[in-house]
């Protein structure tokens, strides 16, 4: 990738993410954080020289040193967060799901495409190395032509889980489907492309709150192509698998590092005889750089003046899909529109 010249960059939420994010900078400099808890917004600053701890958000898009805004709030903020730092000039990265429906998210789409602004949405799993490699195996015909995909992600939640932000409709526009599930669907689109036909259900078997936990999916390209899908908080010990099925071999990633094990990526290669496959696997332990390379080539994005891969298309496409489970599965959240 080429260099970017030194941008200046505000995180608006301070939470994990923005501080995971403020340390995945690159060549670019944090100048300015905010926080609704304005205790977050300090300590962040006060781990990097010459940052400032706005008092608002607002704060930080008035700023001439500011070239880039990262948003990395609850759900119901991403929104307007993202529509303001448009209107102030600025691109911006906002995390995922990037709004609570698709009506919000058109309205951002349409702002972007006025100011002719970069926006990226925050999937950072497509830069984990496993799932570069079998992105680049994928590519060369190493599998042969795709078949189908299964996926599942989850985690065991924690005490008090039912309480939190996630578990309130009003703030995250759903539960497990549109917080880790997102991420599945658009792995599974990167995969096989656009998938117009849409089943599932999603459910809540165990905790006591009014958004979903676990979220069964079956989406098809309209070749056929399927992609199996299940996201789950009721998993107990974290988890990520992806299974990509094709004519002449299967591709198998497990695992995410830390919580969720070893990153790992398996080939296995159908032999012309068949029978046992030839095998092959290569394992990343080392420490999570996602979250950089994506924030590289978002620099990249802006200083070609291109499109970014992960954009709000791909975040309208993920949330199709989860609006309509919500539908077929009675999770009403209209009153987030």
């Amino acid at each position: 990738m080429g260099q970017s010249v030194s941008h200046g960059v505000a995180i608006v939420g301070c939470g994990l993410i923005g501080r995971k994010r403020a340390t995945a900078l690159g060549p670019a400099r944090l100048v300015a954080c905010a926080d609704v808890d304005q205790s977050r917004a300090r300590a962040l600053a006060s781990l990097y020289p010459d940052v400032t701890a706005a008092d608002s958000w607002e704060q930080v898009l008035t700023r001439s040193d500011v070239d880039i805004v990262i948003v990395a709030t609850t759900n119901d903020a991403l929104t307007p967060v993202a529509r303001a730092a448009l209107d102030a000039g600025k691109h911006v990265l906002v995390e995922k799901p990037a709004a609570r429906t698709v009506a919000q998210l058109d309205e951002l789409i349409t702002t972007a495409t006025e100011r002719r602004l970069r926006v990226r949405v925050g999937f950072n799993h497509r830069y984990h190395p496993a799932l570069q490699k079998a992105r680049q195996l994928v590519d060369a015909g190493d599998v042969g032509p795709l078949m189908f995909l299964r996926g599942r992600y989850g985690h065991g939640g924690r005490l008090g889980y039912e309480r939190e932000w996630r578990a309130n409709p009003a703030i995250s526009g759903g539960g497990e489907l549109i917080d880790q599930g997102v991420h599945v669907i658009d792995l599974a689109r990167w995969f096989l492309g656009e998938l117009p036909s849409i089943d599932g259900l999603a459910t809540t078997c165990f905790w006591n709150m009014p958004v979903d936990d676990n979220a069964f999916l079956t989406l098809r390209t309209k070749q056929g192509q399927t992609a199996f899908l299940h996201v789950s908080c009721t998993e107990w010990k974290n988890m990520f698998s992806l299974e990509i099925y094709g004519r002449t071999g299967k591709l198998a990633i497990d695992g995410l590092g830390g919580s969720y094990g070893v990153e790992r990526l398996t080939w296995y290669r159908m032999l012309p005889e068949m029978g046992p496959p030839e095998t092959s696997v290569w394992e990343f332990p080392g420490a999570d750089e996602s979250w950089a390379l994506e924030f590289r080539e978002f620099l990249d994005d802006i200083r070609l003046q291109r499109d970014p891969s992960a954009d709000l298309s791909a975040a309208r496409a993920a949330l199709v899909v989860v609006e309509e489970i919500y539908r077929r599965s009675g999770y009403d959240h209209r009153s987030n529109r």
